[in-house]
């Protein structure tokens, strides 16, 4: 039976939404009202980082994150390009100074020979304090207040804010020489321990002597290679030039740590409950984490004693137009809170940022069709829908490389042979890469003439750096030569046709890999298909990660792809992949093809401590054009990053290189919710409509439910 009194009610909640609807708006906001007119950006985050100490971590994903929190004594300037080093926490930059084998001084054009230690001098501020936290508590006599937790107090601690205590110091010289012993303490494990034990003096030994101790006795023991000379002087000793340290400087590894947290996160108690620098950073940064929780958000909020700083006057050609100098002057960071939300799946990531609730979003393969198009130049540009809402497409090309690479080692492909080297230079031409970028890489990519990038000093960008093993220069740009030309050196290679003549069969390649997923099989066709235009069979054999790390280790491995991003702008950092004594076989180094070329190795030797400048460049040109030759890579391909950013979203210039961009980072908040408003207004027709149709059916039914009354009440 119908219960009229219920469908009343019903229709009249209904018209009272309707009534009010004017009055709102942004339903499906994921924020609190309370937010909304705070200086606040949003990101999001797609799985927990690993790592959150300086001296372990080496992830992109967790620079985003430890960028902002540490600071090592350089950084490079926001808007030049290419990058220069500058001072942050320190004065200046180092003071360099070469010594003899007997510690007396040298002039600056003492040859490398000579040279038999460089001294790095650094003078940090006066006016940087570190963020709160309990590590630094004292009470009034001067004791720790929670070096030494006991299980009482232990038990009504569950996170670091629940310390009631939290204070801070000022930074120190002292902690910038901790931290390198940090990266040397056998325990820590730090991924760049082995590469500084290379230059850094004393570094390897310090380890060895440190292997058995507890972390407690890392601060009184000495270290040859790094001394803090009083509190706002220390100095890095280096074996030999390394002018490359300078970038390591710049990188979150050299940051300081103090003492204090160190053993404040051994205590055995705080690790039980996962309170550890991995968990909870500790630096003089812009911004410090707050809220720490991998299932749900991760929030970065302003240091309460960041020290001044401010945005810079000065960029290159084009920022003033573009209104990257808009700020110019201005004290940092302009944002108070950075709010991380965890998004494993791109559709919502892709639909909140479209309805304005995050600030930026990068470009996901699925949402690519959506958001960009490709004019008949084939130049990216925004869709519709995107310049409707005013958002900006910005595009840069990565300083990172993807190859594909053969093993020196392997009697068939690798080796100085002509048999060798031409069909590898075959396989160069046929591969074809700009295919490659079109359907994998959504055109976000270009195709690489060398082993440098762009950004990185030495690049030669159009006719002057061309491969013309692969390419011709057309038309004012590269053409990649014709199949007919790379047949014609597999026949001089010995494969006519593709035939091994060993067999009389096709000739047999193996590229090894670990893309094994279901949606991999599309890539590795179009890998088969490229080799079999010159009759050559490629079998493809898939691994899991490990497995594969074993081959590449052991030479196993005949063809393989890899990549790499660059660690600091600098042409010694690519060129080290190909450097001999770096042999991933021989060596345990990052020369994963085991290349080996005495004259590459020498000019290598001779180019990697040189200052920038034209005897630099051309050795440089000279190591690129005995690559091209004997073609130890297919160079592939250069990835392009695609962002998108809302109009709302100020200084945002691309830069992998620097990982503490977002004190630049500017939202106009006024902007972002009337915009918001506008694109989330609440839509309640729909509910009018299911009203007026339930209504409608309801009509019938309510009537001759009255009229059936009325005859029962006139009986």
């Amino acid at each position: 039976m119908f219960n009229i009194s219920s469908i009343r009610n019903s229709f009249l909640a209904l018209s009272i939404v309707s009534l009010t609807a004017c009055e709102v708006s942004q339903l499906n906001n994921p924020y609190p009202d309370s937010d909304r007119a705070r200086a606040i950006m949003y990101s999001s985050f797609s799985e927990q980082p690993k790592h959150l100490d300086p001296a372990v971590s080496y992830s992109s994903d967790e620079y985003g994150f430890i960028g902002q929190i540490y600071e090592p004594p350089l950084q490079y300037h926001f808007l030049k390009r290419p990058y220069q080093l500058q001072a942050l926490t320190a004065t200046d930059l180092p003071e360099i100074r070469y010594l003899d084998a007997h510690g007396a001084e040298l002039p600056e054009t003492a040859s490398d020979d000579q040279v038999a230690f460089t001294d790095y001098l650094i003078e940090i501020r006066d006016d940087i304090r570190y963020q709160p936290h309990p590590a630094f508590s004292r009470d009034d006599d001067g004791r720790f207040l929670y070096h030494q937790l006991d299980e009482r107090q232990l038990a009504r601690i569950e996170t670091l804010s629940d310390f009631p205590i939290q204070s801070s110091r000022l930074l120190q010289a002292e902690d910038y020489v901790y931290q390198i012993k940090r990266l040397a303490y056998p325990k820590t494990q730090s991924p760049i321990a082995e590469l500084m034990a290379a230059y850094i003096d004393g570094f390897a030994e310090f380890g060895q002597d440190t292997a058995a101790s507890p972390i407690a006795e890392l601060r009184n023991k000495p270290m040859r290679g790094a001394t803090a000379l009083d509190e706002r002087h220390y100095r890095i000793r280096i074996k030999g030039k390394y002018p490359q340290l300078q970038y390591w400087l710049a990188m979150p590894f050299f940051a300081p740590m103090p003492w204090e947290a160190a053993l404040f996160y051994a205590q055995p108690g705080l690790k039980s409950k996962n309170i550890t620098l991995d968990w909870y950073p500790v630096g003089t940064g812009p911004y410090w984490l707050t809220e720490n929780n991998p299932n749900r958000r991760m929030v970065l909020s302003k240091n309460p004693y960041y020290h001044s700083d401010f945005y810079p006057q000065d960029g290159d050609p084009g920022d003033l137009e573009a209104g990257l100098l808009a700020d110019a002057g201005q004290p940092l960071p302009f944002v108070d809170q950075v709010v991380f939300t965890l998004e494993k799946e791109t559709i919502p990531y892709w639909a909140k940022f479209l309805q304005g609730y995050y600030d930026a979003s990068g470009i996901a393969s699925d949402n690519f069709d959506q958001a960009v198009q490709f004019s008949g130049s084939g130049d990216p540009q925004l869709t519709p829908l995107m310049r409707d809402k005013q958002i900006q497409l910005q595009t840069s090309v990565a300083s990172s490389l993807f190859y594909m690479g053969f093993n020196w080692l392997d009697p068939l492909v690798g080796g100085a042979s002509e048999r060798a080297s031409k069909l590898r230079q075959a396989i160069a031409i046929a591969v074809d890469y700009e295919e490659f970028i079109a359907i994998f890489a959504n055109g976000r990519g270009v195709v690489a003439q060398g082993a440098l990038p762009p950004g990185i000093f030495g690049y030669r960008d159009g006719q002057a750096g061309l491969n013309p093993v692969v390419f011709d220069w057309q038309n004012g740009a590269p053409k990649r030569k014709s199949l007919a030309e790379a047949k014609r050196l597999l026949a001089e290679a010995g494969y006519p046709n593709g035939i091994d003549p060993a067999s009389g069969e096709k000739l047999l390649l193996y590229f090894d890999t670990t893309a094994v997923g279901a949606d991999d099989q599309a890539l590795m066709n179009w890998y088969r298909k490229q080799f079999d235009k010159l009759g050559i069979q490629l079998v493809i054999r898939g691994t899991d990660y490990n497995r594969f790390q074993e081959k590449m280790r052991s030479g196993a491995a005949q063809i393989f792809v890899w990549g790499w991003n660059a660690d600091y702008p600098d042409p010694e950092n690519f060129f080290f992949l190909l450097y001999g004594p770096n042999s991933k076989v021989k060596q345990g180094g990052e020369n994963a093809g085991n290349y080996a070329n005495p004259e590459f190795d020498r000019l290598f030797e001779q180019m990697r401590n040189m200052p920038n400048g034209e005897e630099r460049q051309a050795i440089i040109d000279r190591m690129q054009d005995i690559l091209r030759r004997d073609s130890p890579w297919l160079f592939g391909y250069y990835p392009k990053d695609f962002a998108l950013l809302h109009s709302w979203y100020k200084n945002l210039k691309p830069a992998r290189m620097i990982s503490n961009r977002l004190k630049y980072s500017r939202i106009d908040i006024d902007a972002r919710e009337r915009q918001r408003q506008a694109w989330n207004r609440a839509k309640f027709w729909p509910l009018l409509l299911v009203a007026g149709l339930f209504g409608a059916i309801a009509y019938p039914a309510v009537r001759a439910y009255r009229q059936r009354q009325n005859a029962g009440g006139e009986r």
